[in-house]
């Protein structure tokens, strides 16, 4: 069988590339398959060998007679009776798809008594036990059709008797398990498990039993205690079948209806004499039944339904109905557990309806005159995404959660951020920062052919388990590429870019720029030459700005370099309401702006924007802005010196003389000494 180039191998789980490639030296065109590579076998030595004679481009499941449609359905945790097909198709009639057939199986009447007891000595555990015994069985291949629809669910054909009760598992979601009677001693025990016992499985290791564990110490047919199965499975590791069905909850009246199918199929394919059955203990049979008000389905749903739609779904659902005008009381088939009140059968009947037929409610309006009532961090986040999304940045939203070496690269960390119980492994601590998730989220989209990505996000972080430890913040981040422009080069995204939209940010939120102190970050995911800290005070840090360390892109297994900033919205001031909503007059300033150029001679030491800021501070009432249009090191500055260059703008409302403009100017280098030690450069 040849699979050509872009053939998805199910067995690899890969597809073949689309193009040709040379694999060891020969340009390839696609593969020969095996029945392994195709899982129609376990054979992986030789490609399949095909019975028969078939033209070349005859499609590979006609010349493997696997022509029937596969149909794979995601069953939720609630209806275990979905995982027979049985179960399947009774909801399928139910929903108008034809008619169910119903094939209850006939009770066997065995010739001779069954030698082998059966005890129960944990009834809380298993307190139903079925089973018989088949002399003279001959254990051959099962049946071609029996082959074919294992084959078809993904199981692979073993022998008569294990195919048997691998059918009966998919079509009627009951497990069997069959035992060889020479190797049984004495009676069959369903008891707890005893200190110190193994279990040898069939995977070939070796487990060890606990006191909770339910254990059977001949074809049995049981019903086993959900709850236990469930908890014994997670402790042993093991996964089958039969564990995936019975934690889920089997129909417990189906020991018997599976015990006499089982027989009925060895007897006709293996031949053999059959005991009559041995059955220990019983099952309690539901009596409760539920009260179903057929007015709820159109209260609850906006539905319709005439009641004799809802009767005819409900019998073929298999529910049993005394009808009594507005109340119904039906009795649940022993299969659906999870029938209690009048809402799950609206439910029921909703969803055979079909959830697409719901009728689309409006929500009702609020009343005249309310306005929703946002808090300050709510009303700032709002404002943040719109800032955001009008400066090119796409929102993401992403886990709360990160590994804990990662977090690790943020900061430090300690267990009581550990989450016990994690949706994912890489997912078991509560992030301290923003950014590594944005980070590997801009790493994907590059991996899928996006260039420069430009992402942000509003939500929370995580710097300890105390009430105040949890800050909501802003984070933007860039993962800039060398994108093409006509006129050229295109500027490229840096530092600078970066604190140009954190600044911008900060003045939409009415935090203007000059209020907060530039200072080198102390976050170690920083880089210390190409980063810097907004700060309030000494102490207080609002926001950080800059490139990510190459380290810590590195440990996340991103390509650098990457631009961010992250805000923290809990720190910045709590803005004075204004009496009112109307905006004041827009004052136009009649008078010239004056500029003048000055330049300071500073420890190399010292960041521009503190000469900026103590500028700034001289003459606030003149001084409308101060920039940094020059920072110079090297011949004619001593060494450990720069010199800083700065535009001072001064709006006046009146005409200046030259003496008040040089008074202002001489108040400005005061300023910058006293702040800075700077000194103005002749």
């Amino acid at each position: 069988i040849y699979a050509p180039l872009g053939t998805f191998i199910p067995g690899l789980d890969f597809a073949l590339d689309k193009k040709p490639r040379a694999i060891r030296g020969i340009e390839s065109h696609g593969m020969m398959c095996s029945s392994r590579e195709l899982e129609t076998g376990d054979d992986h030595d030789g490609i399949i060998d095909l019975q028969g004679d078939f033209k070349v481009g005859t499609p590979a499941a006609e010349a493997l007679g696997q022509t029937d449609p596969v149909i794979d359905f995601e069953v939720t945790p609630n209806r275990p009776d979905w995982l027979g097909v049985q179960g399947i198709a009774r909801d399928l009639a139910a929903a108008g798809a034809g008619r169910f057939l119903r094939n209850d199986p006939k009770k066997i009447n065995g010739s001779y008594d069954c030698p082998i007891d059966i005890k129960l000595e944990a009834p809380e555990a298993c307190p139903m036990f079925a089973g018989a015994l088949i002399r003279g069985v001959t254990n051959g291949p099962s049946p071609d059709w029996m082959q074919a629809r294992l084959k078809a669910a993904g199981l692979q054909p073993k022998s008569l008797l294990v195919d048997i009760t691998n059918y009966i598992s998919l079509d009627r979601a009951r497990p069997l398990h069959v035992y060889d009677a020479a190797k049984l001693s004495g009676a069959v025990v369903a008891r707890l498990g005893k200190k110190g016992e193994t279990l040898e499985a069939l995977d070939g290791k070796t487990y060890l039993i606990t006191d909770d564990m339910c254990v059977i110490a001949d074809i049995e047919s049981a019903w086993f205690d959900p709850l236990r199965t469930a908890r014994t499975g997670r402790a042993t590791g093991i996964h089958s079948d039969a564990r995936y069905r019975f934690e889920r909850g089997v129909d417990p009246q189906s020991c018997t209806d599976g015990l006499n199918l089982a027989i009925a199929l060895i007897l006709e394919y293996g031949g053999g004499q059959v005991s009559k059955a041995k059955i220990a203990g019983s099952i309690s049979i539901r009596t409760q039944k539920v009260t179903f008000y057929p007015k709820d389905v159109e209260r609850l749903t906006g539905l319709v339904v005439k009641p004799a739609e809802m009767k005819r779904i409900l019998k073929d659902l298999e529910f049993d109905i005394e009808d009594a005008g507005d109340a119904w009381y039906l009795m649940p088939p022993s299969h659906r557990f999870d029938m209690e009140q009048s809402a799950d059968i609206v439910e029921e009947i909703a969803r055979l309806i079909g959830f697409d037929q719901l009728p689309t409610t409006s929500l009702p309006l609020p009343e005249g005159g309310r306005r929703v009532i946002t808090t300050p961090r709510q009303a700032r986040v709002a404002i943040s995404r719109r800032v955001m999304a009008a400066r090119g940045f796409l929102e993401a939203v992403t886990w709360s959660f990160m590994a804990r070496e990662h977090a690790e690269l943020f900061g430090k960390t300690e267990d009581a951020l550990g989450v016990a119980n994690p949706v994912a492994s890489e997912l078991n601590y509560m992030r301290p920062s923003a950014l590594g998730n944005l980070a590997q989220a801009a790493q994907r989209a590059r991996n899928r052919g996006e260039r420069t990505v430009r992402l942000f996000e509003a939500g929370p972080v995580y710097l300890g388990d105390g009430p105040k430890d949890q800050r909501t913040v802003v984070a933007g981040l860039v993962l800039p590429a060398a994108e093409r422009h006509w006129q050229g080069k295109a500027a490229p995204y840096d530092a600078y870019a970066a604190k140009a939209d954190l600044f911008a940010l900060l003045a939409a939120l009415g935090q203007p720029g000059d209020r907060f102190q530039v200072s080198a970050p102390t976050q170690p995911h920083w880089h210390p030459g190409q980063a810097a800290s907004l700060k309030l005070g000494p102490k207080m840090t609002v926001a950080n700005f800059g490139a990510l360390h190459p380290g810590v892109l590195k440990a996340l297994d991103v390509e650098g370099p990457v631009y961010a900033f992250e805000l923290n919205l809990n720190a910045l001031p709590v803005m004075k309401v204004k009496a009112t909503k109307t905006k004041p007059v827009l004052e136009r300033a009649e008078l010239t702006p004056i500029r003048r150029d000055l330049a300071f001679l500073v420890d190399a030491g010292v960041a521009a924007g503190e000469v900026v800021r103590h500028a700034q501070s001289a003459e606030k009432q003149l001084i409308t802005s101060v920039d940094v249009f020059d920072v110079y090191q090297g011949q004619g500055v001593g060494e450990g010196k720069k010199s800083v260059a700065i535009e001072v703008t001064l709006q006046p409302r009146e005409a200046l003389k030259d003496e008040q403009i040089q008074q202002v100017m001489e108040r400005i280098v005061a300023s910058v000494a006293k702040g800075t030690g700077g000194v103005l450069r002749g």
